[in-house]
């Protein structure tokens, strides 16, 4: 497994572990002092069958907050509001749990201050202090060879960052490799500095002339990792210097998964269905907003590509002042109105999509479809553009989590390449347990954006 692959699954598993045992520790302590004495075994027997099931809702409050994400760890300022207002939900949950299953005979009031307060400071004392101290990195000494606006990117997010088992020492940029000497400059280093990783860009054509020296240095337990490959680990997107028409052939398949076709298709029935039902009770109200601020239609009608390049029609609530056509999207005159941006916020505006997955022409999570006249712009300018349309678009995707800079209306090539750097990484790396990722962190999104 990639060196920042295992170190990121290993975090996310350790602070999992720990946040379990948390949790049983301060339902102890919140027994103790609760009743001013050491909680006898009925006590606790009584308290841990409920609490467990809780214990489960709550850590997937915690993943949807963005705890188990790998950056969480260095975002030490905001930690303890992340923790604090998850605590504050799961909260919550557990009011609504115990009184609406009134079996277990718990009142939970006062023991859930007690357990917030309490579990709130000890969650705090082990992500932020416990944990950085029992697992101390030791940082290897390595060296970065590649090119381009990549290579500086991933030099100064690991120099920069002390989360990761590695720091560069030194780069080599392979476009200034004229007239360098590389045995002298960096062989001789690699030995007197104890350099013990070299990352590398191996799809770089310049970096043939240098393989031979670096294949020598494996004699000297010196390891080698691909750049792409430490770039996609620690950005979450496939670097686009890569792709050429070789990565395609090596990475993405159009093969039918039946169970993994099975299980996404169910997720989008299960989920999707009674939530286009629910959203129901918003359309007259959502009607009578719109109406109020302009007086014009209510839903906006677009043709947007779909999966294999096949027209579908999507109707959202209307947010802009009017709906551009054909090749006026590229230079949008419209604007989004006051109840607009509201809609957009919360993501109202695309509740009518919802009929859309269950008739099959989206689904909940995939690349989002765009116009016909943007797409045909960039696949003029955005190599290999086109292949995001391989797989049925989504209501969510990788690309709206992460890619915060995307184009929401009118064309931007810029971001758009970004945009499908993501995309990329959905299509090359796309599971059940993937989607699921995506909709818990979509669910964040959503509540981070109505301010929960």
């Amino acid at each position: 497994m990639h060196l920042f692959a295992s170190v990121n699954k290993r975090e996310a598993a350790t602070l999992f572990a720990g946040d379990i045992v948390i949790f049983y520790i301060s339902l102890w302590l919140m027994l103790l002092v609760r009743y001013v004495r050491a909680p006898g075994d009925e006590l606790v027997v009584s308290h841990i069958a409920p609490f467990s099931i809780l214990f489960i809702a709550w850590l997937i409050v915690f993943f949807i907050a963005g705890l188990y994400e790998k950056h969480t760890i260095i975002l030490k300022g905001k930690l303890p509001t992340v923790i604090f207002n998850a605590q504050v939900v799961n909260s919550a949950l557990a009011v609504l749990f115990f009184y609406l299953i009134p079996y277990f005979g718990i009142t939970p009031k006062t023991n859930l201050f007690i357990y917030l307060v309490i579990s709130f400071g000890l969650v705090v004392l082990w992500r932020v202090r416990v944990y950085p101290f029992l697992s101390p990195r030791t940082r290897q000494r390595g060296i970065l060879i590649g090119s381009g606006s990549e290579m500086h990117e991933l030099k100064e997010e690991v120099n920069n960052n002390s989360r990761y088992a590695l720091e560069f020492v030194s780069s080599i940029d392979l476009d200034e490799m004229e007239g360098v000497d590389f045995r002298e400059e960096i062989v001789n280093r690699i030995y007197s500095e104890e350099i013990t990783t070299v990352v590398v860009d191996t799809q770089n054509e310049k970096v043939a002339p240098i393989l031979p020296v670096l294949y020598n240095l494996i004699f000297s337990k010196v390891r080698f990792i691909d750049m792409h490959r430490v770039y996609e680990d620690i950005f979450d997107r496939v670097p686009l210097s890569l792709v050429q028409y070789s990565w395609f052939l090596e990475n993405v398949s159009t093969t039918s998964k039946f169970t993994y076709d099975f299980l996404k298709r169910m997720m989008d029935i299960l989920i999707a269905f009674p939530l286009a039902l629910i959203s129901l009770v918003t359309f007259p109200f959502v009607w009578f907003a719109i109406w109020l601020e302009d007086k014009n239609q209510l839903f906006v009608v677009q043709d947007r590509i779909g999966k294999n390049n096949r027209m579908v029609r999507l109707r959202k609530f209307r947010t802009m002042t009017g709906s551009d056509s054909g090749d006026e999207v590229l230079q949008s005159r419209q604007h989004v109105t006051r109840v607009g941006k509201f809609l957009r916020k919360s993501r109202i505006d695309e509740l009518p999509q919802l009929w859309s997955v269950v008739k099959g022409d989206l689904s909940l999570i995939g690349p989002r479809p765009e116009l016909p006249a943007l797409v045909k712009k960039y696949e003029q300018d955005v190599s290999f553009y086109n292949v995001r349309h391989l797989i049925k678009p989504g209501l969510s995707g990788w690309a709206q989590i992460y890619h915060h800079a995307h184009p929401h209306h009118g064309a931007n090539v810029d971001e758009t390449k970004v945009k499908l750097s993501y995309d990329l990484y959905y299509i090359k790396n796309r599971s059940f347990l993937l989607d699921l990722k995506i909709a818990l962190r979509t669910v964040q999104t959503l509540l981070s954006r109505v301010g929960v």
